[in-house]
């Protein structure tokens, strides 16, 4: 066959391919409206036509490029710079990264259980603390315990800046095997060699303020008052349930206040954000999509199940995005909840995951984007400004800015809150001053009715929620600090 025909048969397959390949699947960072989903374009002459340039390209570099190259890592390059011109939130994701993906919608993996930093001073695996009744638990792995090597491979001999890394890709493996670790007990000499099976292991995605002795959390941050304290992590297909245990919890001990805290809170399944939302309103709109090719679809609230007749405060950062603020800005909008803290990050677009190479691989792809009830824009685009309206912003009276150093000191507080449990040791740091938290409870305090007492019938109603502010906050960003769940 003549070499313009080969390329133009190959030009035609590709873009047949490329048409024939996806296969769009619920389950994503956003996931997609229910409904029909588009079928695929069928290729035109002008498809062909540009699939052509790819195809010579690619069939250049092969072959005459000075040194011989990866055709796969050629193909996954393209498939990248082809989404690049897209938004930050559309990526192609390949068979080294979906596991990982998958840990991070799901927040379950195969491992051992255990929370682990890399001292890089000390160049050693620190054990911050093992999950209640997981295997590393059952096993006797304590915090503070140092992790000495794995697998009989020290981890002063991993590879440089990739200490944390590896040893969290040895930790995880399938479940039902076993992996040897090497640990050091505080005060101890000798290294103790523990082997320990791997099981799943599902990270909570809502927590309380503390862990009882017993391991379960205790929801409660101000028991006088009866004030509780809940905190979202990610949104997951699990988060529902887990939120749901928690208020029936709270609610059988007298709950007269919430604080909800999705600080930190990067989204995650739209359908746990529109579940959350309805559980704190009766009725009205919680969130709608609309989408080029997908129909606009909105999501109401309904009575049933609802938790009601206490007053409550959500705490936001400039970390909480997507889903969280989908959960927020529904609350503040219905005048529900007070938004307490910094502006939000500014992410109004749903992605859709699609499978690739029969699910070897995956496409990430924005497919619409999503509106508050009010109307009112979320999402930050390339070009906004800080006058501009984007994100969810506190009420007034109720924003309050981080510095990095404050930043770093809640989340040293949040991993505390969550990671160190009743049976370790105190930690000689100061505790974190958290004054946003402090404004929150601050204002659940004021709308609170003296205990054991009903309003009179010309009794002034209680102080209506402020009015938004549409000030702006801006904030340079900071790294998270280096720590992995394995």
């Amino acid at each position: 066959m003549p070499e313009t025909a080969q390329r133009v048969v190959w030009g035609m397959t590709f873009a047949m391919l490329l048409t024939a390949c996806i296969a769009q699947i619920s389950r994503a960072d956003e996931p997609a409206v229910a409904g029909d989903q588009p079928a695929a374009a069928v290729p035109t002459d002008d498809d062909y036509a540009l699939m052509q340039i790819f195809v010579d390209t690619f069939q250049e570099v092969d072959r005459n490029y000075v040194k011989d190259v990866d055709r796969r890592k050629l193909i996954e390059a393209a498939v990248r710079g082809m989404l690049s011109e897209l938004d930050p939130y559309s990526n192609y994701i390949g068979p080294d990264d979906l596991n990982r993906f998958n840990e991070d919608v799901e927040q379950e993996f195969g491992g051992i259980g255990i929370q682990v930093q890399f001292d890089a001073d000390a160049h050693q695996l620190k054990v911050l603390s093992p999950l209640s009744g997981s295997p590393a638990h059952e096993a006797g792995v304590l915090a503070g315990d140092t992790i000495v090597e794995i697998e009989s491979q020290a981890v002063a001999e991993f590879p440089t800046n990739q200490e944390l890394q590896t040893a969290v890709k040895m930790l995880k493996g399938p479940p039902g095997e076993a992996v040897t670790i090497g640990v050091r007990h505080p005060e101890a000499t000798e290294v103790e060699q523990i082997t320990i099976t791997r099981e799943i292991i599902q990270l909570d995605t809502v927590t309380g303020d503390h862990h009882n002795a017993d391991g379960a959390w205790d929801y409660f941050i101000d028991p006088e008052e009866q004030i509780a304290y809940i905190r979202i992590s990610h949104f997951s297909r699990r988060t529902t349930d887990e939120l749901r245990d928690a208020m029936k919890a709270v609610k059988e001990q007298d709950l007269r206040g919430l604080v909800l805290d999705l600080r930190f809170n990067p989204g995650g399944l739209l359908t746990a954000a529109v579940e959350v939302s309805d559980m704190f309103i009766e009725k009205g709109e919680i969130v709608s999509t609309e989408g080029r090719n997908n129909p606009g679809q909105t999501w109401s609230a309904k009575r049933y199940g609802t938790y009601s007749g206490f007053p409550m405060a959500i705490l936001v950062n400039r970390y909480s995005a997507s889903a969280s603020e989908i959960v927020s800005a529904c609350l503040q909008d219905h005048k529900r909840a007070v938004i307490v803290g910094e502006r939000t990050w500014g992410k109004g677009s749903v992605q859709n995951v699609i499978e690739l190479e029969d699910g070897e691989s995956a496409l990430k792809l924005t497919t619409a984007s999503y509106h508050r009830p009010s109307g009112q824009n979320i999402h930050r685009f390339p070009d906004s400004k800080e006058e501009d309206v984007w994100g969810v912003t506190p009420d007034e009276g109720f924003a309050l800015r981080y510095d990095n150093e404050q930043m770093r000191g809640l989340m040293q507080s949040q991993r505390d809150r969550e990671f160190i449990h009743a049976d370790t040791e105190e930690s000689e740091e100061p505790a974190f001053e958290d004054a946003q938290l402090n404004k929150a409870l601050e204002y659940v305090r004021s709308q609170l009715a003296p205990v054991d007492t009903k309003p009179a019938d010309d009794d002034p109603p209680p102080p209506a929620i402020p009015e938004k502010d549409e000030a702006a906050w801006a904030f340079p960003r900071i790294p998270n600090l280096p720590s992995a769940a394995a």
